[in-house]
């Protein structure tokens, strides 16, 4: 099915849109409204409750209750496509489709790792999102901005510690993310002359996705029914069986 905004569009009409971004992508949450420019709200939460049985009640109480916006306001919908976690990018992007379809509205796809980085594209060194993926690797890109803007990105990876420490080219740089304090100590060690962000900042930005999107020539690529989680690695249950002696 063709996406009927699979086309370029005006930057005026883009920054006059009204849109909610959502990540699911760790165990937090982060919700964002963004009217144009402006950043109308944003809430992160972190609790031992599902997304499941909390994602529609935090937009619910969003719209309701502190911006006093109706769903049908919404120009379109943004979502962390992934990489993270398997099981939280499911629900996230299920129930950002859901929207979509049920509003027939406009459904973006963005990177977990630009709501990282773009928090940071006024650094002056580079930027490494790293993101835990559990059995000692991380999800990393590098990226480079200049003045706000994004100049290159290397491509998204699952790799240990060591090799994305190496993607930065024994130069100074900015670790960010989950995986930036789930390996701290080993990038020190490797690393030259690390930075490390305030571990609040570490989680994906719903508003940062919006910022990263608004780069595209096409803001919005696919159609909601299009739209599938990227997971870089293979889930748990995909990969092989390791018997001890075999």
């Amino acid at each position: 099915m063709k996406s009927p905004w699979k086309k370029k569009m005006d930057p005026k009409t883009a920054n006059n849109l009204i849109l909610l971004s959502l990540s699911t992508a760790e165990q937090g949450c982060s919700l964002a409204l963004v009217n144009g420019p402006s950043l109308v709200y944003e809430e992160f939460r972190t609790t031992r409750v599902t997304h499941s049985s909390r994602v529609l009640k935090m937009i619910e109480d969003m719209l309701k209750n502190r911006v006093g916006t109706a769903l049908d306001d919404i120009d379109g919908f943004v979502v962390a496509r992934g990489p993270g976690s398997f099981t939280g990018l499911r629900i996230g992007i299920s129930v950002i489709k859901g929207l979509s379809y049920a509003m027939n509205k406009p459904v973006a796809g963005v990177s977990s790792l630009d709501g990282i980085a773009f928090r940071f594209a006024s650094a002056s060194i580079p930027v490494c999102a790293m993101m835990d993926a559990k059995r000692g690797e991380v999800y990393c890109s590098i990226y480079h901005f200049n003045k706000g803007h994004l100049i290159a990105q290397t491509p998204e990876v699952v790799v240990g510690p060591k090799e994305a420490v190496a993607m930065t080219q024994g130069k100074p740089a900015l670790f960010a993310g989950s995986g930036s304090k789930a390996y701290k100590d080993r990038i020190e060690q490797e690393a030259n002359q690390p930075v490390f962000t305030q571990s609040f900042f570490d989680h994906t930005s719903a508003a940062a996705l919006v910022q990263s999107m608004r780069l595209r020539d096409r803001y919005f690529s696919e159609s909601g029914r299009d739209l599938l989680p990227k997971y870089i690695r293979k889930s748990d249950a995909e990969l092989p069986i390791k018997i001890p002696g075999y």
